[in-house]
């Protein structure tokens, strides 16, 4: 099991310590990070309050809204504890005007945070966990729906979404035999040659090994490149896949690249909008999702689709007159083909571009 997973922690620091508290800057406001350092205290001047317990807070010249705590009023004094400066500028409460204070020192796991998301991401998106192609089988033309499933099943195993699938574990919905093939619960290789692993040995042993093989702390570094030192409490190997957890939950989008079929790269990406509202004035979730590839007889082409609660507009992008000419041929047979599926498309567009991909 992971040690020190991303969901556990952030639930250790709404239980047990104080709440971070994320500061939106003005929009006139260049670099609102620029000027503080981390573990930095400073005082904000409580202004008015915006919306349900959202505040414009002044701390050193700037102006900062700040969801706080609910006895905070407008007109109090209150302590900051800078803890992050990236991907945003987060404090935590250090005193206020409340009289029931907590411990102002920061937490293993904020500074835990804190860390990582100060190291810089080495790779934005996922690969798959093996180094084979997808698709392997006999056929020149891969089978669609196989494929589907493949493609689902290299994100789903990523570990990106192993919090939620210990979740659906613990709940029964989701069998051990899947959890075990996510990175999570996989010794790195260089473990593997140095511990002989019996078939009828436990998977509690095999944790225990992660986690053994974890408390000594490594560093690594390439030649040519910034000496990375390894964050205490993650196992090396695993430090790039929370940091990208942690990406993908601020950013609300995924990046997969990897081989599809023999020799096919393929670049892909999902996203989550901001919410739109339908024709009954709900709001409805956005999702766009967009694959780039470079094929034999096509070049470059990038296709975009984007979901909303009962429709898809698709948007292709390639390299060439002759391409363009293609698939507008064939766009009808595949409006058809999603429509016999339950997807209506809204909108189709192909448009040509040089730099496709």
């Amino acid at each position: 099991m992971l040690p020190a997973n991303l969901i556990s922690t952030l639930k250790a620091l709404s239980l047990n310590d104080k709440p971070l508290i994320t500061a939106t800057p003005d929009k006139n406001t260049a670099n609102a990070g620029k000027q503080f350092e981390l573990g930095q205290k400073v005082q904000g001047a409580v202004q008015a309050q915006v919306a349900p317990n959202v505040f414009n807070v002044r701390v050193a010249n700037q102006m900062l809204q700040m969801q706080l705590p609910a006895f905070i009023r407008s007109g109090d004094i209150i302590t900051l504890q800078v803890v992050s400066l990236q991907p945003r500028l987060t404090f935590t409460l250090a005193a206020s005007s409340n009289p029931v204070s907590t411990p102002e020192s920061l937490s293993a796991t904020s500074r835990l945070l804190s860390s990582l998301s100060q190291q810089p991401l080495e790779k934005s998106y996922v690969r798959p966990i093996q180094s084979a192609p997808l698709w392997t089988g006999e056929q020149a033309m891969p089978d669609t729906a196989q494929l589907a499933n493949k493609l689902h099943d290299a994100l789903s195993h990523s570990g990106l979404f192993y919090e939620s699938h210990q979740a659906q574990w613990i709940a029964g919905t989701r069998p051990t035999t899947q959890l075990l093939l996510e990175p999570q619960n996989q010794l790195p290789q260089s473990q593997l040659l140095r511990t002989q692993v019996q078939p009828n040995q436990s998977q509690q042993a095999m944790s225990s090994k992660a986690v053994e093989a974890a408390s000594t702390p490594m560093t690594t570094a390439s030649a040519g490149t910034e000496q990375r030192i390894a964050t205490p409490h993650i196992p090396d190997h695993l430090q790039t896949l929370v940091q990208q957890q942690m990406n993908a939950l601020e950013t609300r989008q995924v990046l997969w690249q990897g081989q599809v079929w023999q020799g096919q790269e393929m670049r892909w990406e999902v996203r989550e909008e901001s919410p739109r509202p339908n024709p009954q004035g709900a709001d409805e979730r956005q999702w766009t999702t967009q694959v780039d590839l470079n094929l034999p007889n096509l070049g470059d082409v990038s296709a975009r689709l984007s979901f909303n609660g009962s429709a898809l507009n698709l948007v292709f992008d390639v390299s060439d007159t002759q391409t363009r000419d293609k698939l507008g041929s064939a766009s009808s047979q595949l409006i058809a083909a999603l429509s016999e599926r339950g997807i209506p498309v809204v909108h189709t567009q192909i448009t040509q571009n040089e730099h496709a991909g």
